[in-house]
């Protein structure tokens, strides 16, 4: 499972993070896809084409395979597990772009500019139930989209087809859809930053035992509903701090929904966890990724540059993970 926000620097450049939760080991790491790059696809023999470059967390599963990212006009977006809700297409359909679900973060990072470009040829898109060959299973999946405006939006297929949903709060986790999770929110209206005011009951005052109290009954559990809800209160309320400092205020910020080792899970005692899992940061104004893995608390950064934009194959760069500790003396 998987929680993703935007965030809005003090110096008014926008963000996108998202923590990594899965039972699967991913095992992914920084890549960057150049510019003009040929995809194999798992739903089509011709596969895919790109235009532009961008870098994210993949792995080489036959081809690389990307789950978040941002691309050099600054366009970012995150694919987040979808389970029970995706509905895709059971086979192609000419004069469309033919692909499988985790081919379609690729796709849009390499062929959308920004969020109004991707809305004008989003309906080209025919997403198909194809599976990752070498998982032999179809990935459902949903995405957080964008770009440098502030602009933000939710992609899904649901059984009534596509949609391309404007994402007023900049919060994605999974199931529901976004449109069950935004009604959601009118269940919460009495969270805010601030005490509650104190009251009286038939003349007997009462006040708060403290600072905090604002947010009592907010969800605490691991569910995407709860995890929702807590990301969108704090993106709402924490402060904004320079763009230098902004992934650093998202790592505190998605410490509210971190998922340790143990804590979660699933019915045949798989564990889902956060972070290689990791969490990732795009900064869209400088076109950067960092990423952090779990079991390594250091933030890795790779910047798009045009030599590796330009480069004829994916540039990789391996991570550590074991953690290190600076000794003072």
């Amino acid at each position: 499972m998987c929680t993703s926000v935007t965030f809005l620097s003090e110096t008014g450049d926008n963000f996108l993070a998202r923590t990594m939760d899965f039972a699967f080991e991913l095992d992914g790491r920084p890549v960057v896809i150049p510019r003009k790059h040929h995809f194999a696809s798992d739903a089509t023999e011709e596969g895919y084409d790109t235009t532009y470059g961008f870098v994210g967390a993949g792995r080489n599963l036959g081809d690389y395979i990307l789950v978040d990212g941002v691309n050099e006009n600054g366009l970012s977006a995150a694919a987040l597990y979808f389970s029970g809700e995706a509905t895709y297409a059971k086979l192609p359909k000419t004069n469309r772009i033919n692909l499988a679900p985790h081919e379609v973060l690729n796709w849009l990072l390499g062929n959308a500019s920004d969020c109004e470009d991707l809305a004008r040829k989003v309906d080209q898109l025919n997403i198909i139930d194809a599976p990752v060959k070498l998982l032999g299973k179809t990935t459902p999946l949903h995405w957080i989209v964008a770009d440098r405006s502030g602009a933000c939006y939710v992609l899904e297929m649901l059984s009534d087809g596509i949609h391309y949903q404007k994402n007023p709060v900049g919060v994605m986790t999974n199931s529901p859809d976004f449109g069950w999770h935004l009604k959601n929110l009118s269940n919460y209206t009495e969270l805010k930053p601030t005490p509650h005011p104190a009251r009286s009951y038939n003349g007997y005052e009462i006040t708060s035992f403290g600072p905090g109290s604002g947010a009592l009954g907010m969800p605490g559990d691991y569910t995407s509903v709860s995890r929702f809800i807590r990301t969108v209160f704090m993106r709402e309320y924490a402060d904004q701090v320079p763009t230098d400092q902004t992934v650093n205020e998202l790592s505190h910020i998605l410490n509210s929904v971190e998922i340790p080792k143990g804590v979660k899970l699933k019915q045949d005692g798989s564990e889902d966890y956060t972070q290689s899992q990791y969490r990732g940061y795009m900064d869209m104004q400088n076109c950067a990724y960092y990423m952090q893995p779990y079991d390594n608390q250091t933030i890795y950064k790779v910047s798009l540059s045009e030599a590796l934009l330009n480069k004829k194959a994916p540039s990789e760069f391996p991570i550590q993970h074991q953690q290190t500790y600076e000794t003072l003396r």
